[in-house]
């Protein structure tokens, strides 16, 4: 089955994805700072406006432009996961008891937009599954279409220069590796990931992979 997302570049390695619902858009990530109005109009293109912008983690890649959208957008939900929620706004930058204590790795820029809600894994954010994957931050979550077996999995797994996981840097990008937090943790939710068997990849960093269990497979090798 085709699947219904569209993918957003900035400078071909920085991805968000529009997805059509019967509302709307969801928007998953925006990418860096500035590029707000671009994907206003990739909306545009669809026919549709963003109602709601659901977001993988916290890391300044992925929210840049929320505030900027916030602004052009009054009422659109803003939803991260709670576990993340306090890393977006910099309210609170402490790791929890239980958690690795592993060094927050990556930037966190801190933005002025409130998350208007939360969710954890189960949850629904649109036509989207709410999938737990921490490691490359403490909240980070993949985001999965039942439908067509399309798993948006941030920065879980990147796919320059082929599938990866985050766990361990690896050329010809290891930037996404290098701002992971824990790696184990990281490691067992790529295996997780894994095991939804997704029908296509869609990365945080790269291209969309079609079948990708095979790579998923090598990339876990690879890292553990």
């Amino acid at each position: 089955m085709t699947s219904r997302i569209v993918p957003f570049s900035r400078f071909g390695f920085v991805n968000a994805y529009l997805v059509p619902e019967d509302d709307g858009i969801t928007l998953v990530d925006t990418t860096i700072k500035g590029a707000g109005k671009k994907l206003l109009a990739a909306a545009e293109a669809l026919g549709a406006p963003i109602v709601r912008i659901a977001l993988t983690h916290a890391h300044g890649d992925h929210v840049g432009s929320v505030d900027e959208l916030a602004a052009a957008l009054p009422g659109v939900e803003v939803l991260i996961s709670e576990r993340d929620a306090p890393l977006l706004t910099k309210a609170d930058m402490s790791l929890r008891p239980g958690e690795p204590q592993d060094k927050l790795r990556g930037g966190y820029p801190g933005i002025k937009t409130a998350p208007t809600a939360t969710f954890v894994a189960g949850d629904r954010v649109g036509s989207l599954e709410v999938v737990a994957a921490p490691g490359h931050t403490p909240g980070h979550v993949a985001f999965f279409d039942t439908r067509d077996g399309t798993l948006l999995c941030g920065d879980a797994y990147t796919t320059l220069g082929g599938v990866r996981t985050t766990a361990k840097p690896s050329f010809p990008f290891p930037l996404a590796a290098l701002s992971t937090w824990s790696r184990a943790t990281e490691l067992e939710s790529a295996k997780a990931l894994r095991a939804l068997d997704p029908q296509r990849l869609a990365p945080g960093h790269g291209k969309i992979v079609e079948s990708p269990a095979a790579a998923m497979d090598a990339a876990i090798a690879k890292a553990s």
